[in-house]
This record gives structure tokens, C-alpha cells and sequence, in this order.
């Protein structure tokens, strides 16, 4: 800046590089021009081509030290209106510069500047509400953490404590022996800590603490869900089955070693050919009463069992579920002990199993296949609960019906569709977390003029987002719901509950795979770094959808349940019971139909919670009333139930998914009442908003064609969904902290501060 003839080229330079990017036509241009001049000497001339050379561009800092130069040249004047005034201010005032300007004018027109464009994009503008806006803190983290954590939060802290410990590092390498390795060596610190046995009986070395090992499953999920998955085959699914299924000679002989670890197991149902029809699988367990034995036996390779973990290395025994044989008839399916290595971990005779090897996410589980070849065991290693062999050899059991006993066991193991969508929440919170936090960070293009932004700043980003994040919430305030009505069941209510898990398992599952896309596109290409984790989380919650029940096959159980609940619900009523129903119905339509309400766009109707829930209400009635007039339909047209039920399959799945929407809605605003902290209330009672009125928009073709809402509504609906995004966004941060993911868990350079 000593020499004021290279001080003209300055605002050329920088306008050319600030998009990182000089193109040939622009390097053409300012070598050309630079060459030509005959006022410049020989080494000027080659100390302003370094500064237009591709190999070499100016650095990030060089640039900005450009710009500020310019900048208080403009901040010194107000009469500089081209980018020649400009020059003119940067060459002090050179009195040469009068005969340069046309010379400049040309290089403008061939670089294609607009001068007067140029200097207003130099100037500072004034600050806008989308790059001013940003996090602030209008709650107690602390104080929404324990609203979320509730009573499980003294174990919910222990794990995450145990999780952050050094030796919970993750495991890089990719062999997936060595990776099966170290997630066993996780789960027997677990054990050491008395956190695999919580839910056992306290006599056998447990906690006898059911809601104790839920919050375990869900805060676990923070960390390798390799881990968690792990953990649960061998404390839930294997140790559970003994629990659930069997007596106190069984309880006595193997919970205590289940629950330290000393007697690794596993959970053989899924046949090759048989996976969510439990029913029709072919593995047999024939009695032979001579020597009170079972034999256990693999019919045909489609009958062997399949993708059990912990059975590739580490499993010593499996609870096999078999059909009973006993002289030739089929007593259906029974649960039975069958040992499967030896002490040095030997696989026993008749027994063949193959590792499924490399999978597409949970690698740290060792899957396998197993085949039984008329493997002998005793008799007591029948988990006898529902169903026994007396001394004559004789089949009995306090359930006569083989149906309803067949469902009655299956029942007694609905805690894993608890626990599967609990922890497929939590890998979605961390997914979540990721991402907002990216977000708030995140900075790209700004005001013209101005600075960059950070990318939550913007509407659609926060649309991307945002609804994810609300309904997160709503479906942590639903799973506990689902697990106090677990722990408090009576037998009236299981196969509601049943329903219920069933349900709230596969609409978990099937939002944390959404919102983990999400995520993964919100991040760009850092999303899609395995170092950030979210490919993890994305590759390993995959079969969530798939195991403990496919979601599909579930949703329909859901619809079949609350279609028979409707069925009962009109078969027990009276004529005045009729005549209440239909008046009822008469009721909503003239309220929540009529022309005002259907066309209501008053911001304070929309947000109000009665329009919530009767809307959610009313689309659950209407769809199951619809489903039940079908099928009844088709039936008396004279097509076969089981026919009826395949043509309204679609329609099942809406039943199910109204009902759920609805559950969880409800439980959202009934926690909510009982926030007493101001502040954390009103943040809740946002997100409830938005998952409301965002659930609603998903659904808007339905109440438009039902005639519930007109157009102008939804409408009216979506603006204020992009809202509520808006309002949502400074507590945004706030509300993923409060889920107080530990750091070593979450593991994502992108993130750190």
C-alpha cells in the first residue's frame, strides 16, 4: 500500500476472489489489463499478477484484510458512489488518477461490474430480523431435564455415568469379531453394576424394578446401540423369557447367572419362514413320556432359526420356542431351556450354528443361525407357567384354549415393545441434538452486504427440523405412559396395552427413521461423515422397524383391536346407549362442523388445545367407524372375514395410526398440566403445539375431503406451523440440552464448542 498505483487494483482483486472461485475469463481480463499498462513498472506488474494467480489464491485472512481496507475507505467518505470514486479515495487522492478512469471504466464493463451495485454491497447494511434472530435461554435446562427424567432420574444419571467412563470409548476398528468383543466387555461392566438384573426379583440378586430397566434400555441408546441391543437379548429378551414364561425351579436355577452375565443366553422364536407368525413356526419339542425328555428338532432349513443374537459366539443356552408334540399331537407353541455350548464354549452335539456375518447396522451383536438335530433335554426345562406335562404324561394347563394360552405367553413378553421404541427415541434425540446444535452453528449467506447466518435462522431448515424435535417430546411423554400402564396392568387391560406397545413400537420406530434422514440431509455432507455418527444411528435403528414385530403386521393388530373394543363397545349397549351415541355424533358435527368452525382461522383457535384434541378425536371415530361399515359390508356381501380384512388393509393402517396420534397427543397436554414451573411450561406447551398442528397438516387431505375443515383453515394451519417453527428456534438448543446427552456419547466433532 506504500506504492498508491497498486492500490487501484484492490477492489478489482477482491471482488474477483471473494467467491473463492476466479474464473478464466476474469483471470483473462485483469492479466491482460495489468500486462498492458504502460504506468506501471515491470515488478508492479508481477507483484499484481502473484495476487490473480490460480495455483496461489489469497487466503481467507488476506481476502478480509481486502475488504477491511475498502471498508474504512468507504466509512471515510460519503461521496464515493463508483467503484472509480472508490479507487480514487484508496490512491490517496494520486493526481495521475484523473487520466486513468476511462481505462477502468473498460476493465468494469469487460468484468461485467455494475460500479454502483458493487459499492453498495462493500456497505455495512442494517441488521435483519433473520440474521439477529438466534438461541437464547428462556427456561431452566435443569429443571425441564427433571421434568423429562421424573422418578427413573437417579438411574438415568447412574448410566450416564457409567457410559462416559474412559473404557466406553467407542470401538473404531471394523472387524466385527473384535467389535463383538468389546460390546460383551460393555455389558459385563453393566452387569457388575447390578443394572442387567434390575427388573429381576430381589431374591435372585435383582431390583425388582421394572421402570428401572426401562429408563436403563432408553438411556443406554445414548451410547452403541450394538450395546443396547446386546444388553437386551441377554437381560430382557433371554433372562425376561425365564422370568415371564417360566417357575421358580427356573428362577432358582438360572436368573441369578443370567443376571451377572455368568450364563450369556439367547431368544430363539424367528424361524427362516416364520417371523412376525410366531403361530405356524416348525421347530418341534416332541415329550417322550419313558424317559421324561423333550427332543428339539429343525423339520426342514426353512425351520431353523434365524438371526438370534448373541448366538454367533457368546450364547451358552436359548429359550427355543417349539411346537409340543406328546403322541402325535400338536399342542402348539411352548417355550423351552435348550443349552447350546459347553463350559469351554464348545457348540454341543446335534446342534449346528452359522454366523449371519456382516449386517447393515448393529454389528457388535453376533447374530446366527441355529439348527437342532434331535437335541435331547429334560423335561423341567419346559417353562411351564401357562402349560405343563403331569406325571402320567398328560398335557395340562389353566388355559384350555390353545389360542387364547398361545397369547397369553406372547403377552407376558410385550415389555420388548417397550423398551425397542424407547430406545429408538433416544437414538432420534441424538440425532436431533446433532443436528440443532449443527444448525445454530451452521452459518451460510446472509443479507447482501452483510454476514453469514447460521442455517436454524432459516424457515425451512427450521421446518425440517423443529416438527421432529416437537414431536420427540410427544412421543417421550407417550412411551411413559405406555410403560406406568405396563407396570400397573390387570389382566382386563393386556390386550388394550398389548395394542398399545404394539402400536407405539412401530410409530416410534418409523419416526426416528424419519427424523434420522432428516438430520443426516440438515447436516450436508458432514451428516454423512461416520465420524459425526448419525450414519450409525441411521444404519443401526434400520431394523427397529423390523424386529420385535414388523410395523406393518403390528399396525394391523393395533386396527384389529380397537375394531373389536368397537364392536364390544356397540354390542353392550342398550337402546338409550344407541340413542346417546347417535346424539352425540349429531352433537359434533353441528359444533366442530358448522361453517364458522370448519372456516375458523383466529389465531387463538388454532393454538387452542380443545381444537386439538376434538380434531384428533374426531378423525379417530370417523376412520374406525368407516373401517368398521367396510368390512361389515363385505362380510354381509358374502366375502369371507379373512378376505374382508386383506381389502381393507390400507384402511387399518389408519386406524391404527389415528389412534396412536391421538393417545400420544392427549398424554402430551396431561403432562403438561402438571408442569408447575412457569417457564418450562410454556416452552412444553409450544412443542405441543406444533407436533398438534403439524400432525394435523400431515392429515389436512383427510379433514378437507371429510369436510371437518375448509381450505382457508389449513392454510391458516400450515402459516402458523412455520410459526410456531419460529418461536420454537431460540429454545431450540435448550430444549436438545435437556436431554443431557453425555458428550463422549454424542461424539460428534461437528458439535463441539
Amino acid at each position: 500500500m506504500n506504492t498508491p498505483e497498486l492500490s487501484f487494483f484492490l477492489p478489482y482483486f477482491y471482488l474477483a476472489w471473494s467467491d473463492d472461485i476466479l474464473t478464466k475469463k476474469e483471470f483473462e481480463t485483469l492479466s491482460t489489463f495489468v500486462s498492458s499498462r504502460s504506468w506501471l513498472t515491470k515488478n508492479e506488474k508481477e507483484f499484481l499478477l502473484t495476487k490473480i494467480d490460480l495455483a496461489s489464491p489469497p487466503s481467507r485472512s488476506e481476502l478480509s484484510e481486502w475488504k477491511t481496507i475498502i471498508g474504512k475507505e468507504l466509512y471515510a467518505s460519503e461521496d464515493i458512489r463508483t467503484v472509480f470514486d472508490l479507487i480514487v479515495g484508496l490512491s490517496k487522492k494520486d493526481e495521475k488518477i484523473a487520466s486513468y478512469k476511462s481505462q477502468f471504466e473498460e476493465l468494469e464493463n469487460d468484468l461485467g461490474i455494475l460500479s454502483e451495485e458493487v459499492i453498495n454491497s462493500f456497505k455495512e447494511h442494517p441488521k435483519t430480523i433473520t440474521s439477529e434472530y438466534g438461541t437464547v435461554t428462556e427456561f431452566d435446562v435443569a429443571q425441564l431435564t427433571l421434568i423429562l427424567d421424573g422418578d427413573q432420574a437417579p438411574i438415568i444419571n447412574k448410566v450416564k455415568e457409567v457410559i462416559s467412563r474412559p473404557e466406553f470409548a467407542y470401538e473404531t476398528s471394523t472387524d466385527i469379531f473384535i467389535y463383538r468383543e468389546k460390546v460383551l466387555e460393555w455389558c459385563k461392566i453393566l452387569a457388575d453394576e447390578n443394572l442387567g438384573n434390575m427388573a429381576y426379583p430381589k431374591k435372585y440378586g435383582g431390583g425388582e424394578n421394572i421402570a428401572d430397566y426401562f429408563a436403563i434400555m432408553e438411556t443406554l441408546s445414548y451410547h452403541d446401540l450394538s450395546l443396547v441391543i446386546k444388553f437386551g437379548v441377554q437381560f430382557g429378551l433371554w433372562g425376561m423369557s425365564i422370568q415371564s414364561l417360566g417357575t421358580e425351579k427356573h428362577y432358582a436355577k438360572y436368573l441369578k447367572d443370567v443376571g451377572t452375565l455368568a450364563l450369556p443366553g439367547c431368544f430363539a422364536m424367528t424361524e427362516t419362514h416364520h417371523g412376525s407368525n410366531v403361530k405356524g413356526i416348525e421347530t418341534t419339542a416332541t415329550y417322550n413320556h419313558a424317559d421324561k425328555t423333550f427332543t428339539i428338532h429343525t423339520p426342514h432349513e426353512n425351520a431353523q432359526k434365524e438371526y438370534i443374537g448373541n448366538a454367533a459366539n457368546h450364547g451358552k443356552m436359548a429359550t427355543v420356542f417349539a411346537k409340543l408334540i406328546i403322541d402325535g399331537h400338536d399342542y402348539g407353541v411352548n417355550a423351552f431351556i435348550v443349552p447350546l455350548r459347553d463350559e469351554k464354549m464348545n457348540v454341543l452335539e446335534g446342534i449346528t450354528i452359522k454366523d449371519c456375518g456382516l449386517k447393515m447396522g448393529l454389528n457388535g451383536v453376533d447374530n446366527g443361525i441355529i439348527r437342532f438335530h434331535n437335541v435331547v433335554i429334560p423335561k423341567e426345562n419346559m417353562l411351564d407357567r401357562f402349560a405343563q406335562i403331569n406325571e402320567e404324561g398328560a398335557f395340562e394347563s389353566t388355559i384350555p384354549s390353545d389360542n387364547k394360552r398361545f397369547f397369553t405367553m406372547l403377552g407376558t413378553l410385550v415389555g420388548g415393545r417397550i423398551g425397542i421404541p424407547r430406545s429408538a427415541l433416544a437414538a432420534a434425540k441424538s440425532g436431533l441434538t446433532i443436528a440443532i446444535k449443527y444448525g445454530d452453528k451452521r452459518r451460510q449467506f446472509g443479507p447482501e452486504g452483510g454476514s453469514e447466518v447460521p442455517i436454524l435462522n432459516y424457515r425451512i431448515h427450521q421446518r425440517r427440523l423443529l416438527p421432529h424435535l416437537a414431536k420427540a417430546y410427544a412421543l417421550h411423554f407417550g412411551l411413559q405412559y405406555l410403560t406406568q400402564r405396563f407396570i400397573d396392568k390387570t389382566e382386563a387391560e393386556m390386550q388394550e396395552i398389548e395394542a398399545l406397545a404394539a402400536g407405539m413400537k412401530a410409530y416410534t420406530t418409523w419416526t426416528t427413521r424419519d427424523t434420522l434422514q432428516e438430520c443426516r440431509e440438515a447436516c450436508g455432507g458432514k451428516g454423512y461423515m461416520s465420524e459425526n455418527r448419525i450414519d450409525a444411528l441411521k444404519n443401526d435403528t434400520e431394523i427397529y422397524t423390523t424386529f420385535e414385530g414388523d410395523n406393518t403386521v403390528l399396525m394391523q393388530l393395533v386396527a384389529k383391536n380397537r375394531l373389536s373394543e368397537f364392536r364390544k363397545e356397540f354390542g353392550e349397549m342398550n337402546a338409550l346407549g344407541v340413542i346417546n351415541y347417535v346424539y352425540d355424533q349429531a352433537k359434533t358435527v353441528i359444533s366442530q362442523k358448522n361453517p364458522f368452525a370448519t372456516r375458523n382461522t383466529d389465531e387463538a383457535h388454532l393454538l387452542d388445545k380443545d381444537f386439538h384434541l376434538n380434531a384428533f378425536q374426531y378423525r379417530e371415530k370417523q376412520i374406525l367407524n368407516s373401517a368398521a361399515r367396510r368390512l361389515k359390508k363385505l362380510i354381509d356381501g358374502g366375502l369371507d372375514s379373512y378376505d374382508a380384512f386383506n381389502v381393507v388393509q390400507h384402511q387399518m393402517i389408519e386406524v391404527a395410526q389415528a389412534y396412536l396420534e391421538r393417545v400420544v397427543l392427549e398424554q402430551f397436554y396431561i403432562q403438561i398440566e402438571g408442569v408447575e414451573d412457569a417457564n418450562c411450561k410454556a416452552a412444553l406447551t409450544e412443542l405441543c403445539q406444533l407436533y398438534a398442528l403439524s400432525q394435523i397438516e400431515k392429515n389436512k387431505g383427510w379433514y378437507l375431503e371429510d369436510g371437518y375443515m375448509e381450505g382457508v383453515k389449513t392454510k391458516a394451519i400450515r402459516k402458523m406451523v412455520n410459526q410456531l417453527c419460529w418461536e420454537v428456534r431460540p429454545n431450540a438448543v435448550d430444549l436438545v440440552n435437556a436431554f443431557v446427552i453425555p458428550e463422549s456419547c454424542l461424539a460428534a466433532p461437528i458439535v463441539v464448542e
